[in-house]
């Protein structure tokens, strides 16, 4: 089964963290496009990617924002997808992102992983789309599984 997840972001000073998610994905085979997109700077744009990106093939979204971190929140509003926010250290040690992002509002929800943790937004993202797919849960037990051996051989 072929997937697809958008990582967007709000500045491109936040792609070194981004590509965490990017790399995470590969590892699962899973196709990804990345997107710098800002709630603020460029709502339009924004607001037409959440829109469309369920025809455009993608099944999960990855948002992630430092500061005002609006983004995942836009996506959400403008999406039926899942939306993962990644809270971004670009001040405040990354609370103020933390808190903009896991504080929607009843009704658009956004899943929030800790501040600057996207790959386990990738990870995340593996697991909404390994409900479905027996081949990719199995990936994702392996991987689990290979996790929990190097803890141990620590």
């Amino acid at each position: 089964m072929s997937h697809k997840v958008a990582i967007v972001m709000g500045s491109g000073s936040d792609r070194p963290t981004m590509e965490k998610a990017g790399v995470m994905l590969d590892q699962f085979g899973i196709a990804h496009e990345t997107r710098v997109l800002s709630a603020h700077k460029t709502p339009d744009q924004a607001l037409e990617f959440a829109s469309n990106a369920a025809d455009n093939g993608f099944e999960v979204i990855i948002a992630g924002a430092g500061k005002a971190a609006h983004l995942a929140g836009v996506m959400a509003a403008k999406s039926l997808l899942p939306v993962i926010g990644v809270p971004l250290s670009a001040s405040l040690d990354g609370m103020d992102a933390l808190l903009a992002t896991v504080q929607m509002p009843t009704g658009i929800p956004v899943a929030t992983v800790a501040i600057d943790a996207a790959n386990n937004a990738a990870l995340l993202a593996v697991s909404i789309l390994a409900i479905t797919d027996d081949e990719l849960r199995g990936k994702l037990a392996d991987y689990r599984r290979d996790l929990a051996e190097k803890t141990l051989a620590s």
